[in-house]
C-alpha cells in the first residue's frame, strides 16, 4: 500500500437550493488501495471546529475518510460518539446515505436511512486524485432533501 501522507485538502460542501456552504482546509493522508482505489483519510481532530456540529474537543475523536474509484466514492465519518454516518455515490444510481445516532453510549444506535441519487460524479487524477466533484439529491422515500455538490481538491 503506496501513503502520499499529509496532502492539503480542500473539501467543498454547497447545497444549491437550501443555506448551506461549508468549506474546509485539512491535513490528510492518501493511501492507494491498487491501481484505481484510493483512501483519503483524515482525523477528526484535524478537522476546523466548524465541521464539528457539536464544537466540543471531547467529541472530537474519530475517522474521516474517503474511498474515492474513477466510478464511485464512499465517505465515513466514525466515531465513539454521537453520530457517525456513510454515504455512497454511483453515477446515475440511487446510493444510501445511513447516519447512525447515539444519544446514550450505553443504549443501542438509532440509524436513519436515506437515498441519494447521484447526477454527476468526476474524479480527475494523474497518478494520484486531485479533485473530486460530486453532484446528488437526497430523498426520504418520496420526498427531495435538497441538491448538493461535494467538491474536493487534493493539492500535490
Amino acid at each position: 500500500m503506496l501513503v502520499n501522507r499529509y496532502q492539503t485538502v480542500y473539501l467543498s460542501f454547497i447545497s444549491t437550493d437550501l443555506p448551506v456552504w461549508d468549506v474546509i482546509k485539512a491535513k490528510a493522508s492518501l493511501y492507494q488501495r491498487d491501481r484505481d482505489r484510493f483512501h483519503l483519510l483524515l482525523n477528526q481532530q484535524d478537522l476546523p471546529h466548524s465541521f464539528d456540529p457539536h464544537n466540543e474537543e471531547s467529541s472530537r475523536q474519530g475517522l474521516f475518510w474517503l474511498e474515492i474509484t474513477p466510478y464511485r466514492v464512499m465517505m465515513t465519518m466514525q466515531s465513539n460518539h454521537k453520530l457517525s454516518y456513510r454515504h455512497y455515490w454511483e453515477r446515475g444510481i440511487y446510493g444510501v446515505s445511513r447516519y447512525c445516532l447515539n444519544t446514550k453510549p450505553d443504549s443501542p444506535s438509532k440509524s436513519l436511512r436515506f437515498s441519494n441519487f447521484t447526477r454527476y460524479l468526476k474524479v480527475e487524477q494523474d497518478t494520484f486524485p486531485k479533485n473530486v466533484r460530486i453532484e446528488y439529491e437526497m430523498w426520504s422515500q418520496q420526498v427531495q432533501l435538497g441538491s448538493y455538490i461535494l467538491h474536493l481538491d487534493i493539492e500535490n
